[in-house]
C-alpha cells in the first residue's frame, strides 16, 4: 500500500514543486522529476536569488537545495512519524552559473529504527558534479497525519 504522501508527490510529477509542505523548498521551485521510497529526483534553473555575487549557485543554496530533497524522499519513507536532519555534510566540488539547469537526486543508503542515512548529489546537464551530501535523519514524535492534516 502507497503512503498518501507518496501519492501526492507522484501526482507532482513534472509539475513546479510550490505547493508542498516545506515552505523552503515551495521557494526554490524545482520540477519533480522522479520519485519512489529511498529515491527522488528534482531539477532547478539557477535564478539570481540563488547566486552569490559571483552570479554562481550560493553554497547555501545547494545545500538547501539538498537538504529538501533528502526531506521529501524521507517525507515519502515508510515512517508514521517525521524525521529530520540531525546533520548535512556536503562537499562542493564544481559552479553552476545563473540560467543552468542542475538536477538533485537523493538516495536512501541504510534505514535503521531511529535513523535513516541518505545521499545527494547535484549534476549540471552535462553531468558535472556540483556538490554532494551526505544527511542523518532522525525521527521526531510528530506524526505524518498531523502535518497532512494541517
Amino acid at each position: 500500500m502507497t503512503s498518501p504522501q507518496l501519492e501526492f508527490f507522484k501526482s507532482q510529477i513534472g509539475k513546479t514543486l510550490d505547493q508542498t509542505p516545506s515552505a523552503a523548498g515551495n521557494w526554490l521551485s524545482g520540477t519533480l522529476l522522479e520519485i519512489e521510497p529511498g529515491f527522488v529526483k528534482v531539477s532547478y534553473t539557477i535564478r539570481p536569488d540563488m547566486c552569490n555575487p559571483a552570479k554562481i549557485l550560493h553554497g547555501g543554496i545547494a545545500s538547501l537545495m539538498m537538504d529538501d530533497v533528502i526531506g521529501m524522499a524521507n517525507f515519502v519513507s515508510e515512517s508514521e512519524v517525521l524525521m529530520t536532519s540531525i546533520n548535512l555534510n556536503v562537499d562542493f566540488l564544481s559552479s553552476a552559473k545563473l540560467g543552468e539547469k542542475v538536477e538533485v537526486s537523493a538516495k536512501l543508503v541504510r534505514s535503521g529504527s531511529n535513523l535513516n542515512h541518505w545521499e545527494s548529489v547535484i549534476r549540471k546537464e552535462s553531468g558535472k558534479v556540483v556538490a554532494k551530501a551526505s544527511s542523518n535523519m532522525i525521527k521526531t514524535h510528530i506524526k505524518i497525519k498531523e502535518i497532512l492534516n494541517q
